[in-house]
């Protein structure tokens, strides 16, 4: 008797770009190895650039055209690399979550290597609890994130350090520190740049500004000399 071959199930990767392509390269290779060892094929990788994760959902393109292949029953799954690529909004989240599910459409996030479908086609109560708990984490992280920020970076400012756009960007250090959330995070616990850089996906160059920015708010670098080298 033979075995019917398992039908393939095709997939979206969705990885939202902060500032350069090759900081999601890791991310995209770690979901695409996820894709072909479950045997699922990827339809199209859709990258939002420099898009932050606060952004409401008019402003969130890839969404959107997640969402546009769902609808057009091209893909029968989403898959992220953790939750807050999808946003720090709980309410972005949750919406277009639910949005999927009306479709039938699961989202897959790596981190916790969990989706929001059983293989019965049903809603996975577990990865619903564990999706509000870590969306509304990925917020109170931002916020707490932007406060902490604010008052080195004032702080650095009172101390009579210069801490102004550096040359060659628009953004400024409180802005780059907030988009690079997930590095700030990782290096103040004391990890190593390489640790950082692969637990991220992001470049050593990337995690090197981000310490010296850090460093510069807190007064241990000179201010000035650590976001001349941001580009």
């Amino acid at each position: 008797m033979e075995t019917k071959p398992c039908p393939v199930v095709p997939v979206a990767i969705l990885v939202r770009v902060s500032t350069k392509r090759q900081e999601t390269e890791r991310q995209v290779h770690e979901l695409r190895a996820v894709a072909e060892a479950r045997k699922w094929q990827v339809i199209e990788v859709v990258e939002e650039d420099g898009v932050s994760g606060a952004a409401k959902d008019a402003d969130r393109h890839g969404l959107a055209r997640v969402e546009a292949l769902a609808a057009a029953g091209a893909i029968r799954k989403v898959l992220v690399h953790e939750v807050s690529r999808v946003g720090r909004r709980p309410a972005v989240v949750h919406g277009f979550v639910e949005r999927l599910l009306d479709l039938r459409v699961s989202l897959y996030w790596h981190s916790q290597r969990i989706e929001t479908m059983l293989d019965s086609g049903k809603r996975n109560p577990a990865a619903g609890m564990m999706l509000a708990v870590l969306a509304e984490m990925a917020l109170a992280e931002r916020e707490t994130l932007r406060e902490r920020i604010l008052s080195g970076l004032e702080a650095a400012r009172r101390r009579g350090r210069r801490l102004g756009r550096p040359a060659g960007t628009t953004v400024p250090p409180e802005q780059l520190l907030a988009k690079h959330a997930d590095v700030v995070r990782l290096l103040r616990a004391g990890k190593s740049l390489r640790d950082v850089a692969a637990r991220t996906g992001k470049g050593t160059s990337t995690v090197k500004r981000m310490k010296a920015l850090l460093r510069a708010a807190s007064g241990t670098e000179s201010a000035e000399a650590a976001p001349s080298r941001i580009r």
